[in-house]
């Protein structure tokens, strides 16, 4: 469990040794003359190099934590000179915010596709306690769980909704709510080693290589399917719009085998990818 602890301003022990070890040098430089001023000497050089070794200086968004013989006695979060026991064993730790960008990792999505997936991930140390002391080594720590955390949502949710139709969730549409459900992952992870995520983003997704091509090709042709579908739908509408206003208005009357004739014309003028060509009738209708 972290404990913050307050220590003494550091200003007045820098002053005490800045006084000893003047004495000190003035002793030793009387020492010639007088032998007996070298034993004090050796003291307030001793007692300066003593209490110089307890101060410590704090940068901002830096921490202190401070181990006496072995046990933890506490971490010292505030910024500026401090005076501490020399005898404490401290342990530097920062506490801004860091990036970590994920390597890009090869891995099956739910339906068995391998495809590529990367993140970045912004974290903080929050408890140095469990920082320094619950874990072996907070930076491979993140990595390793930030990885392990990535492949287990590439291994939760389909790629995209081609290969799942009914998924309400996919990689590539899911957006926002993939990013918060990492987020949601690492936090449980890294909370062990006193780490709280900042955020947590998707910067690479991709099918993997071997099967890049045909995912394209499948992904154009479900696209021209859904083209055709809508092209077709407009056409039908239009054909059934034109047959009625022509009955309405009493512009031509038409037998069943007419207008199936009408309807395949307008289809194919409706559908088709190139302009009509006019053709010229010049005789009646039926002939």
């Amino acid at each position: 469990m972290e404990k913050i602890i307050k220590p003494m301003n550091g200003y007045l022990a820098l002053l005490i040794s800045l006084v000893l070890l003047g004495v000190a040098i003035y002793l030793f430089t009387q020492g010639p003359e007088n032998p007996v001023m070298i034993a004090p000497g050796i003291i307030s050089f001793g007692l300066a190099l003593f209490l110089l070794k307890g101060l410590m200086i704090i940068q901002p968004n830096h921490a202190r934590i401070l181990n006496f013989f072995g046990k933890y006695s506490g971490t010292v979060k505030d910024n500026g000179l401090f005076f501490v026991n020399p005898l404490y064993a401290t342990i530097k730790v920062t506490q801004r915010a860091q990036n970590l960008a994920t390597p890009t990792l090869k891995v099956n999505d739910k339906m068995g596709n391998p495809i590529e997936i990367g993140a970045v991930i912004v974290w903080q140390i929050n408890d140095t306690y469990k920082a320094a002391y619950d874990v072996a080594d907070y930076m491979i720590y993140v990595k390793t769980q930030s990885e392990a955390a990535l492949r287990n949502l590439a291994t939760s949710f389909a790629y995209d909704n081609i290969e799942d139709e009914t998924a309400t969730i996919t990689l590539r549409d899911g957006g926002q709510k993939v990013n918060e459900l990492l987020e949601e992952e690492l936090a449980n992870r890294l909370s062990n080693a006193g780490i709280i995520i900042q955020e947590a983003r998707i910067s690479h997704l991709a099918y993997s290589q071997e099967i890049a091509g045909a995912m394209l090709q499948r992904q154009q042709a479900t696209a021209i399917v859904a083209a055709r579908y809508k092209i077709v739908e407009g056409a039908v509408g239009m054909v059934e719009m034109a047959l009625e206003q022509l009955s309405k208005k009493n512009i031509v009357e038409l037998d069943e085998e007419k207008k199936a004739t009408m309807v395949s014309n307008l289809m194919v003028v409706l559908c088709g990818e190139r302009g009509a060509q006019p053709v010229l009738n010049t005789g009646s209708l039926y002939s």
